[in-house]
């Protein structure tokens, strides 16, 4: 079946709130007219800014977290009712620097997903394999591991909103980037997994993003893999012609 191709820019730790308002503005309008589906998730502190310049275009709003608790003494935590509040429409969870710089555990990961669709926000589940684990031959074993513990608790009516990132956290700004027959065997897994999971239907549905140095250089061949959907970017969604140019490849 023919999926959405679905590209995300995931904008981390970077930009002032002048250059995230104007970053943002240059993505729609360089995506204006565009058929697929776009999102950008800049820093927290500028969502807000950023909700103004997207709202009413083809271009999503995400955030890069999400509380895994309503409210409360959670010092320094963002709920899902809040992000709501400013227009986020879809949210980045277990993204690597999450799980391997802060820690978050499979558990808190999904506990995230489930309060995320409980607030009746998207998500984008990111799994991964470090160079170790894909050295020693478990690339696909830690991949289906993530995605099984992530998914815990989540419907097949709740899939529908739900979008896979695969991310080689060894090619995560590191400029090495899976080759495209390395993605689509990866992708190729996951989506098999959850067919296993969910059954044929979801599986065929489900959009698996490839998340691993995407950029104009390498877009349109990674894309061009039957189970690749679409793009987590990081660096390259930093400028709005290179972002543009993956999402046009």
């Amino acid at each position: 079946m023919a999926r959405t191709r679905y590209i995300a820019g995931n904008w981390k730790m970077n930009t002032s709130r002048a250059e995230a308002v104007s970053l943002a503005q240059d993505i729609v309008n360089g995506l204006s007219g565009q058929p697929h589906t776009y999102m950008i998730a800049p820093p927290f502190v500028y969502l807000d800014a950023v909700s103004q310049v997207v709202k009413g275009s083809n271009v999503l709003l995400g955030a890069q977290d999400v509380a895994a608790s309503d409210n409360g003494a959670h010092t320094g935590e963002v709920s899902g009712a809040m992000l709501k509040d400013i227009g986020v429409q879809t949210v980045i969870i277990g993204h690597s620097e999450r799980r391997h710089e802060i820690g978050e555990s499979d558990m808190l990961i999904n506990a995230k997903v489930r309060k995320a669709l409980s607030c009746d926000l998207d998500v984008v589940l990111c799994i991964g394999e470090l160079l170790s684990e894909r050295e020693a031959g478990a690339a696909e074993s830690v991949c289906a591991f993530q995605l099984s513990a992530g998914l815990s608790g989540v419907t097949e009516a709740q899939m529908a909103r739900v979008t896979i990132a695969y991310e080689p956290v060894w090619a995560i700004g590191t400029g090495k980037t899976a080759t495209p027959d390395d993605a689509q065997a990866i992708h190729h897994c996951v989506r098999a997994h959850i067919a296993r999971l969910y059954g044929p239907a979801v599986s065929e549905s489900v959009i698996i993003q490839y998340g691993g140095s995407m950029k104009p250089e390498n877009a349109a061949e990674l894309l061009a893999q039957p189970d690749v959907d679409g793009g987590l970017i990081g660096g390259a969604a930093l400028k709005a012609a290179s972002f543009v140019s993956i999402c046009c490849a």
